[in-house]
């Protein structure tokens, strides 16, 4: 049997687990360090970062700076504004990462699979086809080709134009 190594999952498992005052993504939002918190883009009242533990290549995910636990926490201006970056993630990730469609979604409960449940936040993940295959399905494995950190600065870069 062959081996498969990913190397930034080991790193989340064996971290000591703070008790944080405020949550990660209040955290991220407030913190000026956005390569290190593989942050994309900011705006006015929400923001996108890359996901640190991707269940694909580009898994982005968009916050609102406000921590809320559903989206009737949000003013109508800041939902807007939510989805407004969404889309421009979906283009961005479409220029720089050339996927064939995409999973968008949002886990609200702990049931639905939330795991950051206090701070609402969007999943994007691009998809390729073909991108189930054996790894995911009996290896429970997926393989993610890009860094972060190069992807991130090709985001950044898309989405600063």
């Amino acid at each position: 049997m062959e081996s498969l190594h990913a190397p930034w999952r080991i790193e989340y498992i064996l971290a000591r687990k703070p008790e944080l005052k405020e949550g990660l993504f209040t955290r991220i939002a407030q913190s000026s360090d956005d390569e290190a918190n593989f942050v994309v883009v900011r705006d006015r009242t929400c923001f996108a970062l890359l996901n640190r533990y991707p269940y694909n290549g580009g898994h982005l995910m968009v916050v609102p700076y406000k921590e809320v636990a559903d989206l009737n926490g949000l003013t109508d201006e800041e939902g807007a504004d939510l989805w407004k970056l969404v889309r421009r993630c979906l283009n961005a990730l479409t220029a720089v990462m050339k996927p064939d469609g995409f999973n968008v979604g949002i886990n609200l409960g702990k049931v639905a699979g939330a795991g950051i449940l206090e701070h609402l936040h969007i999943h994007i993940v691009p998809r390729w086809n073909g991108d189930t295959n054996f790894m995911p399905v009996i290896a429970g494995t997926s393989v993610v080709p890009d860094a972060l950190k190069e992807i991130a600065a090709k985001l950044r870069a898309e989405l600063g134009k």
